[in-house]
This record gives C-alpha cells, structure tokens and sequence, in this order.
C-alpha cells in the first residue's frame, strides 16, 4: 500500500529531466529510443527510477536486457490517466491490465527478446532475474 501511494505522488509531482535522455539513448537502440519517447511522462520518471534499482542491482546489474526493460517495460500503457491507473489498483482495468501485451506488440519486431521480456513482466515467474525484477518494479 505504501508503494502503491508513493506512486501516487510521484505521478503528480515527478517530472521528467529531458536531459536523463542522454543516458537512455546510450542505453537503446534508435527505434528503441522512439517507443520510449513517447510514453508519458509519469511511465518516463518510473522507468528511469526502475533503470537505477537494476543497475545498482546483484542480480540485474550486468544484464544490458534487463535495463532496456526498465526503460521500457511500461511502454504499452499509452497515455492513460491519473484516474483510470487508480481504477486499475481499486478495481481492474482491462486496457491497462493488457500494457504487457500492447508493449510485446511495439517492440517484437524490434528486439523480439526484449519485447517478450515485457509481455510476462507481470506473470508469476520462476526466473530470477524477472523475479527480481518484478520486486524492484514494486518499489
């Protein structure tokens, strides 16, 4: 509960720096770069807070896959709103219950290894990678 309110207040007051960009474009690939240009700004400010926990990370810190799905785990949720995320912590929301799906969709002919990486970031996993992963998305 208190993960999901510390959410909450960086959605409202986080702002993305342009200038964490840099970093990104060192860390995609151009059409990679692309996708993650145009989420929100809220899915840009998680992402690079997420890219920071993989890399100071054991188990992570190594893995160059893992950082680019940090960045870019949360790229199918589109533009969704303030509200419709807190519906979906209350009570479900289909579309952004299917964000996995929609970023598996953007990135598959991109980087197929990646894309799959984001279509189960949310399933239950024996791997220890993703699992770690997983824990530090929740943060």
């Amino acid at each position: 509960m208190l993960n999901r309110l510390r959410q909450g207040i960086i959605y409202v007051f986080g702002k993305y720096d342009g200038e964490k960009d840099e970093t990104v474009k060192k860390i995609l690939s151009e059409d990679e770069f692309k996708i993650f240009d145009t989420m929100m700004e809220y899915d840009k400010v998680h992402s690079f807070r997420l890219l920071n926990f993989v890399k100071e990370n054991e188990i992570l810190k190594d893995d160059k896959l893992y950082w680019k799905l940090a960045l870019l785990h949360d790229s199918g949720k589109g533009k969704t709103t303030f509200l419709k995320r807190m519906k979906k912590v209350v009570v479900g929301d289909r579309k952004l219950e299917g964000h996995t799906e929609n970023a598996y969709e953007k990135l598959k002919s991109i980087n197929k290894e990646l894309a799959q990486l984001c279509r189960i970031h949310h399933d239950k996993s024996n791997n220890i990678k993703m699992k770690e992963f997983q824990k530090l998305d929740d943060k």
